[in-house]
């Protein structure tokens, strides 16, 4: 089972940079819509400050969201899906090692990003590494949780508009204490039970999402 998880996890990767135009879409769409907030309010510091957390996370969401799409498109087009579906591994297992190569793709280059992106926000350092923890442990939830959608949207006609209808209302926890943990840092209350939080949804969402997008690819194939 290891062996077919990482074959899995090694191709996603493989796949995601030889198709780097992909990749680079969610990166540019993440720092354009990220650079246009400080452009149009202005050089405020403490509104900027103030806004940073709520942009960097709503902007992290909607490029995830952008690239939920291609997460099994491929697959379902050139029959991969139909070999997953055969094979006698556990298929929620594989889903787990095609997520992780989406998450390690689409969200972890945006992470990296979030740190030079924050100075625009005049955001001091000891908050960017609160905002750093957030995203790492609030985006694998985002790639878990959108993975469902992505299933059963699958060969669906406007399954992009699908995807965002099923996925945003479970996003909405994710981002409340993902953007509140730098707030509460700030106001001196301390951003341990936010990250706790996030780090319980993203646990919850690892041990439940891959059964449950195995689930809807099977009522999908079928």
């Amino acid at each position: 089972m290891w062996r077919a998880f990482t074959a899995v996890l090694r191709r996603d990767v493989l796949l995601a940079f030889r198709r780097r135009s992909d990749v680079w879409t969610t990166v540019f769409f993440f720092t354009m819509v990220v650079s246009l907030f400080p452009l149009g309010i202005g050089p405020e510091r403490a509104l900027l400050r103030t806004i940073a957390p709520g942009v960097l996370w709503v902007a992290a969401l909607l490029a995830c969201l952008l690239s939920l799409n291609r997460l099994f498109a491929q697959d379902h087009v050139d029959g991969t899906l139909e070999q997953l579906l055969l094979s006698p591994e556990p298929l929620g297992l594989l889903v787990l090692g095609k997520v992780i190569a989406h998450w390690l793709t689409s969200a972890l280059p945006l992470v990296v990003l979030t740190p030079v992106l924050a100075i625009q926000f005049n955001v001091s350092p000891d908050s960017i590494g609160i905002l750093l923890a957030s995203l790492l442990l609030g985006t694998p939830a985002l790639s878990l949780l959108g993975a469902i959608g992505a299933a059963l949207t699958l060969g669906v006609r406007g399954g992009g508009v699908l995807i965002s209808v099923l996925v945003l209302p479970l996003y909405i926890p994710i981002l409340i204490f993902g953007a509140g943990a730098v707030a509460a840092h700030d106001s001196g209350l301390g951003s341990a039970a936010h990250l706790y939080l996030l780090a319980g949804l993203s646990t919850g969402s690892l041990v439940l999402a891959p059964w449950a997008c195995a689930a809807a690819l099977r009522v999908t194939a079928e």
